[in-house]
């Protein structure tokens, strides 16, 4: 028998090692899927998962063990049906699941939101050590076509997508607070005054919030506004989203003291093109 090198067995037993560890983690989403209702943050990881440890068991066999040419081509045959058979049920899931999965700029939170395509509904995940998710919500409208996510902010998530009659919605995922997570907060109230940046212009007021963009006046009354989190805030009109208001990460509403607030908001118009937000500072109270 032919003599296994050294550096053979190492590389060999490290993909078989490799092989186990995936293997591992395939039993424990297993469990977490049906004790606690965890998915993986993208559900396509679960096939990629499957190939990686068939791909990987097969190199380790061939590298610790001198088998025959005859053995060789059985377990090729064995693990390309399975690598086959692995991909085609992704791509059949994929066809009917739709992932929208964002990374935040600094790499700490990911936004997940899965569509069922045939039922057009979507959910938004919250996620947990990246790979993990649970869903926390249904999106409130069904949903028709691409979705746009867009980064306010380190911890805010713009989502932007369509309604089968061609309604414009968006749902923010957020991630963090501006107040030390000690109570709840609403963001109308802690931007309480006027705020600028050039020819724009965002006032709020005990009876709702004003926008002067570019000389055009929109005014909303509270009944109008979505608040997500305690960072976010949507201002819709006829039922459809047309603004988002955000606070910035060094935003300080001062509100138990006599300051006024501090640091910026962004101001987010509401549509399917590509745009950025506006950053807006305190210029006075109302």
């Amino acid at each position: 028998m032919k003599q296994i090198s050294k550096n053979r067995k190492i590389a060999g037993w490290l993909f078989f090692l490799m092989a186990i560890g995936l293997f591992c983690i395939q039993m424990g989403y297993f469990v977490l899927r049906v004790k606690y209702d965890v998915e993986y943050a993208d559900n396509r990881i679960f096939f990629l998962l499957n190939i990686l440890i068939v791909i990987f068991m097969g190199v380790a066999l061939f590298l610790l063990l001198s088998v025959t040419k005859k053995w060789k081509v059985i377990i090729t045959s064995i693990i390309v049906m399975i690598v086959v058979l692995q991909g085609g049920l992704l791509v059949s899931h994929s066809s009917k699941i739709k992932h929208v999965v964002s990374i935040s700029p600094d790499f700490r939170h990911v936004n997940v939101i899965k569509e069922n395509r045939m039922l057009g509904r979507a959910t938004y995940y919250r996620t947990y050590f990246g790979i993990f998710a649970r869903p926390k919500e249904e999106l409130p409208y069904n949903t028709k076509g691409a979705f746009k996510v867009k980064w306010l902010e380190k911890d805010i998530a713009a989502v932007t997508y369509l309604t089968p009659d061609g309604g414009l919605h968006q749902y923010i995922g957020t991630y963090g607070d501006r107040n030390g997570g000690y109570s709840y907060s609403y963001v109308g109230p802690s931007i309480q005054g006027q705020w600028e940046w050039e020819n724009v212009r965002v006032s709020s007021a005990p009876e709702g919030i004003t926008i002067d963009y570019n000389g055009e006046m929109e005014s909303f009354n509270w009944e109008n506004t979505v608040q997500f989190g305690t960072i976010a805030l949507v201002l819709t009109e006829n039922n459809q989203a047309k603004w988002t208001i955000a606070l910035n990460g060094n935003f300080k509403s001062n509100s138990n003291e006599p300051a006024p607030p501090t640091g910026e908001i962004s101001l987010y118009k509401v549509t399917m093109d590509e745009n950025e937000p506006i950053k807006l500072e305190f210029v006075t109270t109302n």
